[in-house]
């Protein structure tokens, strides 16, 4: 900070976050650059904390959740803002003092709509859910070379990972006309890198469960059909209580649940899914809505039972599923806000 800054002068903080060092930029209420300064990770807090209470804008990276609270916790306002929100901002060539330039200008806009703060408890269940998904894609994988091993051999196996999981011993101790003994012990060694995958995957699912009955938000959500113990949650992780979205809607416009839109002068076009937000959380509510499809003895037990025998006449099954996820989520979105229960005869508004 030059001498002739006043700190009184900052109103706007832009943090460009680093593995170490951070590099800040301060702006008065003109706009005008009145601090530039780079430091260390142990630095910042009392740098800011002689500051006062100002608007400080981030990128939602790793960390920046850590560091928001921090910040909170000295009466800042923090925002956190995806970086491609961020990116239009950004003049000239990249360095570091100029992200945070842009940073501090992207935070001052009235429309920006900031990423809110994580607790540390959502980030824990979030970190269970991404090990855990690790883990369900290193055991596709597994199955999936096994099931190639075999075929290469001339044995195909039916379809599931039962199938498969069933005909092997079998396989393994009959079939040795076509299978090498080392290829039986390749594929013996594979199914306890199986049941490895299984046992891990197991007990970080108990752990999910065990905090999901803990919070009163992911009961209330359980009772949605088509929502279990992931989906719900993953989404308390990612969302908190909802409030950053002010309808359903938006949340489900989020998740990508919506068509993609590409509109001009009179004509509105609309494609595919537009497929943004949370991949992960986008994949559960698609997948429990082709649970519910599959089950169409239980659909008049639900609020949208008559709905979805009319759309089931008229749409494609992965359009269905994609239509009943969406509302899936509003659903879910107004029962996690409101905090009240899904009752199937009322209808959420605004969801």
């Amino acid at each position: 900070m030059t001498q002739q800054t006043q700190p009184e002068s900052i109103t706007t903080i832009g943090i460009d976050l680093g593995k170490n060092t951070f590099h800040l930029i301060g702006m008065d209420a003109r706009g005008r650059i009145v601090l530039r300064r780079k430091v260390s990770r142990g630095q910042l807090l009392p740098c800011l904390a002689n500051l006062p209470v100002c608007l400080i804008g981030m990128e939602a990276c790793a960390g920046a959740h850590h560091v928001g609270r921090q910040l909170a916790t000295l009466g800042h306002d923090v925002r956190l803002l995806p970086a491609q929100y961020v990116k239009p901002f950004l003049k000239g060539h990249k360095n570091d003092y100029r992200d945070a330039e842009a940073i501090a200008e992207a935070a001052q806009r009235p429309t920006m709509r900031p990423v809110p703060l994580k607790s540390a408890e959502q980030l824990d269940l979030q970190a269970l859910h991404r090990v855990r998904s690790r883990l369900v894609g290193q055991r596709t994988a597994v199955i999936n070379q096994i099931r190639g091993f075999l075929l290469e051999c001339g044995i195909p196996v039916r379809q599931g990972p039962a199938g498969l999981r069933e005909a092997l011993p079998t396989l393994l101790a009959q079939r040795t006309d076509v299978l090498s003994p080392r290829m039986i012990h390749l594929i013996e060694d594979l199914a306890g890198d199986w049941r490895h995958l299984d046992e891990r995957i197991e007990t970080l699912t108990q752990d999910i469960t065990a905090l999901a009955r803990q919070d009163a938000g992911c009961r209330r959500l359980m009772g949605i059909p088509g929502v279990g113990v992931i989906t719900a949650s993953a989404m308390v992780a990612a969302v908190g209580t909802g409030a950053a979205f002010a309808k359903g809607r938006d949340f489900a416009a989020w998740l990508g649940l919506v068509p993609k839109q590409i509109s001009t002068g009179d004509r509105t076009i609309l494609g595919g899914l537009s497929k943004r937000g949370n991949r992960y959380l986008r994949t559960l509510f698609v997948s429990g809505a082709r649970v519910l499809l599959q089950r169409p003895g239980h659909w008049d037990g639900h609020g949208f039972g008559r709905w979805l025998a009319a759309a089931r006449a008229r749409l494609h099954r992965n359009v269905l599923a994609a239509a009943l996820a969406n509302k899936l989520a509003r659903l879910a979105w107004g029962v996690l806000n409101h905090e009240h229960g899904y009752d199937p005869e009322y209808t959420i508004r605004g969801a």
